[in-house]
């Protein structure tokens, strides 16, 4: 028996910058995760997957993290993908200047 398909997001690195972004349902790119397009369906997840890995220029290493739903909108189930969220942890700039 298959286990059930929980809510993800597409998510992946930008090519030039190294950031972590998120595909939005308008298929953009963006480095907030509350801007991120939630996909609740694996056909959905596969065909969006699909779609950001058509971007070679512009992204890299795609892949649908699991997320959970809040009242203040997607959040990570996982200590990497919330690791992830606050940039890199060699020293402190970009969005850990900001915590």
């Amino acid at each position: 028996m298959s286990k059930p398909f929980t809510p993800k997001v597409v998510t992946a690195n930008a090519l030039l910058e190294g950031d972590v972004i998120y595909l939005t349902a308008d298929d953009q790119w963006s480095r907030s995760l509350k801007d991120a397009e939630v996909i609740e369906d694996a056909a959905h997840g596969d065909l969006r997957l699909l779609h950001a890995a058509s971007q070679p220029g512009e992204v890299v290493g795609a892949y649908l993290a699991d997320i959970r739903l809040t009242d203040d909108g997607p959040e990570p189930t996982h200590f990497r993908e919330e690791f992830r969220t606050k940039g890199p942890s060699n020293y402190a700039h970009g969005k850990q200047e900001l915590a």
